[in-house]
């Protein structure tokens, strides 16, 4: 199996997935150093019905499954018998830099789930995690379609906003944030002042939908609030 399918075409080499499953074998929080080899045989089989996985959408998507037969310790339970942190967030960040190793895209939330569909199909490639003490666990990395669009015309950006004209959506005005201990949250009475991060004067955000589009100043119009827009974000300021 020297290629994964990704569409016609394209294809994720093997040695792209040697370096994602090296990648996460990198970071795996095990205790013990771990090698990732290319599993040849199936010794893998009936040990994977749960696995964590996650799924990359980027120029080359794929979905991701990790497999280990001994938990890392922060998974083990706690005193009220609940797991100190759920496996899928101990492994999330292995999963990423898996991930990291394709490119640019989105890796979604690591989560368990049934994943014997996806290391018994041809289409996927499975590696063995090897320790000291043996075998630690498997990798499993199959390439899919990717979901990115084409680059649209200017005429068809136009045409596919008409239709949403008249969408209505939230937007928001937001003049500072702060963080806060649970400890001071709860400590809050009436009367309590909260100092946010911005100071008296600065512009006050404009978000829509949760997105920020635009900084402006409070005013007031017949008594009530409103927002005077200062200055439009362009994509590129946005993400500053």
């Amino acid at each position: 199996m020297n290629n994964l399918t990704i569409a016609p075409g394209d294809t994720l080499s093997l040695a792209q997935a040697q370096s994602a499953a090296e990648a996460l074998a990198a970071v795996l929080p095990t205790g013990v150093p771990l090698s990732a080899l290319l599993e040849s045989g199936r010794s893998f089989e009936g040990r994977t019905a749960s696995a964590v996985v996650a799924s990359f959408v980027g120029a080359v998507s794929a979905d991701l499954a990790v497999v280990l037969l001994e938990a890392p310790t922060l998974v083990d339970d706690g005193a009220e018998g609940s797991p100190v942190v759920a496996l899928q967030d101990v492994l999330q960040p292995a999963l990423e830099a898996a991930a990291a190793t394709l490119g640019a895209g989105v890796l979604d939330d690591a989560r368990i789930e049934e994943a014997a569909e996806l290391f018994a199909d041809p289409g996927t490639t499975v590696f063995a995690l090897n320790g000291a003490g043996g075998v630690a666990g498997w990798f499993a990395l199959r390439g899919r379609a990717s979901t990115l669009p084409s680059r649209p015309t200017a005429g068809a950006i136009a045409g596919k906003l008409a239709r949403i004209s008249n969408v209505e959506m939230a937007l928001t005005v937001e003049i500072g944030r702060t963080r806060m201990a649970v400890r001071d949250v709860l400590a809050m009475e009436p009367g309590a002042v909260i100092e946010l991060d911005r100071s008296a004067g600065s512009p006050a955000d404009v978000l829509l939908n949760g997105r920020l589009i635009a900084h402006g100043e409070i005013v007031v119009v017949d008594q009530d609030y409103a927002v005077r827009i200062t200055k439009i974000l362009d994509a590129a300021e946005e993400l500053d």
